[in-house]
């Protein structure tokens, strides 16, 4: 039986940071080694090919992971690992299989014997747990929070009430386009002691991470994160 392929995953910059500065040269030199990729995006996937000035962009094949994809056709993405090919996972922004689709793929490869490889990149939910000075031994990140309103602050409620009993870090994020109906509902809902977190564009040169309790939120103007990918944490001593 031949040998089977590996997995790499693959982490993309956040913003536009410069790639130097965020990626190891072992990531650009090992994507140009590579033909086929498993990625959320085409277009996004392509450009960030040409960042690593990809040797031939017309040669890389895509297969695309979305919420068009059926999880029956999923196993097929995988098949130039069975026959021994090496593939990239790549996701829109940050570290595959964190927040994101990916995760599908990289449970199929673990399935099937494949050898999955993590490499190192920027992460902004562990870079926003890193710069946050909350709890480190004890966090949970929470995804997105329900659209609707009555049971995003029923949510907002029990996350804030597992800070007090577990001193347990809560890390959340939103569709940027929500970003500022969800700060209103955090600085409205949450207890004045409450910590909020508020890290946006992170590795970018409009990179914002500001810790304040609620009560000082209430006096700030909010913070200008409107439309921009941010992550959200709360914690109460």
């Amino acid at each position: 039986m031949s040998q089977k392929g590996i997995l790499y995953l693959f982490p993309v910059t956040l913003g536009n940071s410069v790639l130097e500065d965020v990626l190891p040269k072992r990531n650009i030199d090992l994507i140009k080694q590579l033909t086929f990729f498993i990625a959320e995006n085409a277009k996004e996937a392509r450009a960030f090919l040409k960042q690593c000035q990809y040797p031939d962009i017309t040669k890389a094949q895509f297969s695309l992971i979305n919420q068009h994809v059926k999880s029956e056709e999923l196993s097929s993405f995988i098949n130039p690992l069975i026959k021994g090919k090496d593939m990239g996972l790549m996701s829109d922004a940050g570290c595959p299989g964190i927040a994101d689709p990916g995760a599908d793929i990289i449970k199929l490869a673990h399935k099937n014997g494949i050898k999955v490889v993590p490499l190192v990149g920027p992460s902004s939910i562990v870079l926003s747990i890193m710069a946050s000075g909350f709890n480190g031994q004890n966090f949970a990140f929470n995804g997105y929070l329900p659209i609707e309103k009555p049971n995003r602050l029923n949510r907002i409620k029990a996350l804030e009430l597992l800070t007090q009993k577990n001193k347990q870090a809560q890390y959340f994020i939103e569709t940027p386009y929500r970003n500022t109906s969800l700060f209103q509902d955090l600085i409205q809902h949450l207890q004045a002691h409450t910590q909020l977190l508020i890290a946006s564009a992170l590795t970018t040169n409009e990179e914002l991470i500001i810790v304040k309790t609620i009560q000082q939120w209430k006096c700030e103007e909010m913070p200008p994160f409107n439309k921009i990918p941010t992550v959200f944490g709360i914690y109460s001593e």
